[in-house]
């Protein structure tokens, strides 16, 4: 659909956005009405360098072709069936994502919020089944990001954040450790602790990567006292983090792991997958969406995943994400540059990060701030060192004049 097919300019879709849509917080001033590859192009032929992919969404590329190759054909078979039926393209997905990253069994979900509802569902009913019921307190970490429904906005640890103020009583059973702080960690469980829970590189809370010390610490940790290891890599899954998945970084096997954004190319999809272990806590009549397993979505999901895997686009985050992270070290008032592959975050002394958004953003170039002095990237994983050299121009004459 297009402005200039129904009689209609830019501003009137912007009017008609702010008129009848819930405003939950500022938006670009642009109508976005094609995208391809690393450019994004709006209602009035304006393009855009995208370094945002959707927020981490359009990781083999903006309409990748082979992606909307299946989910025309899918479209033209079978759009929806529920769960009650088999579906080619959910079987193939399954199998796909199951043996590529090492897990036994998967379930599909909508979005990345829901993916973490499933994990965090499955957690506590294997803690509770398994030792009583009680057993069913996770640990996460302060400042994480799981998403903004109710298990998953109390996971989130960010209690001063809009996400969760107003929205109380939240999910008990939640307790916050700090971020690469083992000791933390370990003080915070208790004798009924079923599971920690965490990200492994925060990204809505500043683009912090995880430890090794870390990360193989909590694994340790959970071993010892029988508890689950549960990954969140929404945004850090599927070849952003310069790995297929970010816990391959670390050489430890969580017992569950959520996905979404990139695993869809653009389609509203999300997956948990888990060891034999706990999946088989839920059972029939513990679990179950509409949605689950779409065709389209299945469609769409397999071709991405393949195509992200054929491309090796996890090895060109790697390299290219070490190129442009040593490029943003030159940019005025840099404080730190911190990331993983092409996760990028790029925190400021005292620049204010909304204003360098919005400026570069009228200079056509797309990023996001998670807060007053941190801008953080996720392109399209097919970005080459010349789109990074780009990005950084556009960035120093941002900061500059912010």
């Amino acid at each position: 659909m297009k402005a200039k097919d129904y009689g209609l300019t830019k501003q009137d879709i912007i009017e008609m956005s702010d008129k009848y849509m819930l405003n939950i917080g500022y938006r670009f001033p642009i109508v976005v009405e094609e995208s391809k590859d690393v450019l994004v192009r709006d209602a009035e032929g304006e393009e855009y360098l995208d370094f945002y992919a959707g927020i981490a969404v359009n990781s083999a590329g903006n309409c990748n072709e082979k992606v909307v190759a299946a989910i025309r054909e899918q479209a033209g078979q079978t759009m929806h069936t529920s769960l009650y039926p088999y579906s080619v393209p959910q079987a193939m997905l399954a199998k796909l994502i199951c043996e590529t990253i090492g897990m036994d069994r998967i379930f599909f979900q909508n979005s990345g919020t829901e993916a973490n509802e499933a994990m965090i569902k499955m957690a506590r009913k294997y803690g509770t089944e398994k030792y009583g019921p009680e057993h069913y307190h996770i640990v996460t970490a302060k400042k994480s990001f799981h998403g903004r429904t109710f298990g998953a906005m109390t996971a989130t640890g960010q209690p001063d954040n809009g996400c969760q103020i107003g929205f109380g009583p939240l999910v008990p059973g939640f307790t916050y450790a700090e971020y690469n702080n083992l000791d933390s960690f370990k003080e915070a469980c208790t004798e009924n602790t079923v599971a920690i829970m965490i990200e492994p590189v925060q990204g809505e809370g500043g683009v912090y990567p995880a430890t090794m010390e870390f990360i193989k610490g909590l694994r340790k940790l959970c071993d010892e006292r029988g508890m689950l290891l549960l990954f969140d890599e929404v945004q850090t899954g599927w070849c952003r983090c310069g790995e297929i998945m970010a816990f391959m970084h670390y050489g430890v096997m969580p017992d569950a792991v959520s996905m979404a954004k990139a695993m869809g190319g653009g389609m509203p999809i999300g997956a948990m997958a888990a060891k034999e272990e706990c999946a088989k806590a839920l059972n029939p009549g513990s679990h179950g969406s509409t949605y689950s397993g779409n065709p389209v979505c299945c469609a769409a999901s397999y071709a991405q995943i393949n195509e992200l895997l054929d491309r090796n686009l996890a090895e060109n985050a790697k390299e290219t994400g070490m190129y442009f992270m040593e490029q943003l070290k030159t940019l005025p008032d840099v404080k730190e540059v911190r990331g993983l592959g092409l996760l990028v975050g790029l925190e400021f002394a005292n620049t204010d990060a909304v204003a360098v958004k919005i400026k570069a953003m009228e200079k056509k170039l797309l990023v996001t701030a998670t807060s007053d002095r941190i801008i953080r990237m996720v392109p399209p994983l097919i970005i080459t060192k010349e789109d990074c050299d780009k990005a950084v121009a556009i960035l120093r004459e941002a900061i500059l004049e912010a």
